[in-house]
């Protein structure tokens, strides 16, 4: 993403960004061993590292300026993985990680299960139901082009979410009308809440579906980082006449062995046991990765 304005110290190395991303993890496996009830935890592990790389490193957003006009919009589609926004959010500086362990998912906290904009300054729109996170993506880039602002519009979604026609309407539409400044990250862990996706919808040949609606694809590990921040800065200026979708090749559950492709844990809740076997999981494949 060209310049960044926004951002006062020198963006992260590859490798601070691994590490930041393991502390993502780390949090993530922490909360959902201190919340009473069950934690999307699946798919939170499976996005870590792209919410890592986009928050880190390359959106222009700027936690003490929520609102500055120049600031990049972030839509969280998958709103299920919102937890997994909000950490990412507390490392980069936008509120406490111990205020969301303390009151996430209580009546009237601003760290819900599903994001709200209301309750939360610094989260651009309020998502959960899936499938609608590209069309109010699209209208934001589409709004943005209208008023000649050059900021990029950004929008993770599930594999899942995009068997829904809502999405392909949007990705028609903004192709439609050119809106080179959006860009949409797709976490392609191939699981729905039940099965494995290609059990109930044929998403393959999945990037030639893009193309088809006249997308710029881009394709990456969506586990090494190093293919992520590429992608980042692979990406055409916001005045390019084409969006741009990252397809992102990921594991749900990734980093820790027993939630691996395991069906059983699109969401779940981790006692004292199961907690320390998660952690220490997660320690051990670090230090794999870093031999």
């Amino acid at each position: 993403m060209s310049g960044h304005p926004l951002l006062a110290a020198e963006r992260p190395s590859v490798v601070q960004l691994e590490d930041l991303a393991f502390e993502l993890r780390s949090k993530l496996l922490h909360l959902c061993g201190s919340y009473e009830g069950a934690v999307h935890i699946g798919g939170d592990l499976s996005a870590a590292d792209i919410f890592t790389a986009l928050f880190q490193y390359g959106l222009r957003v700027d936690p003490s300026d929520i609102s500055n006009p120049s600031r990049d919009r972030f839509v969280l589609s998958k709103g299920h993985a919102a937890v997994c926004m909000y950490i990412t959010m507390a490392i980069r500086g936008f509120f406490s990680f111990d205020e969301i362990v303390a009151t996430y998912g209580q009546l009237d906290s601003a760290y819900g299960m599903h994001p709200c904009k209301v309750q939360l300054p610094g989260v651009e729109c309020s998502t959960g139901s899936l499938g609608h996170g590209l069309p109010l993506a699209v209208g934001m880039a589409l709004s943005a082009r209208h008023r000649g602002e050059t900021h990029r519009v950004v929008c993770l979604m599930g594999d899942g979410e995009t068997g829904e026609g809502s999405v392909w309407e949007a990705a028609m539409a903004a192709r439609s009308n050119e809106l080179g400044n959006l860009v949409a990250f797709i976490d392609r862990n191939r699981q729905l809440m039940t099965s494995f996706a290609e059990e109930r919808v044929v998403f393959e040949p999945y990037p030639d579906k893009w193309r088809a609606f006249g997308w710029n694809v881009l394709e990456v590990d969506g586990h090494d980082m190093a293919q992520l921040v590429g992608a980042i800065d692979a990406l055409p200026t916001t005045t390019d006449n084409r969006p741009t979708v990252v397809i992102c090749d990921t594991v749900k559950g990734k980093g820790v062995d027993f939630m691996e492709r395991n069906l059983a844990w699109h969401a779940g809740s981790l006692g004292v046991a199961d907690l320390e076997r998660a952690i220490a999981a997660l320690s051990s494949t670090r230090v794999e990765e870093n031999a």
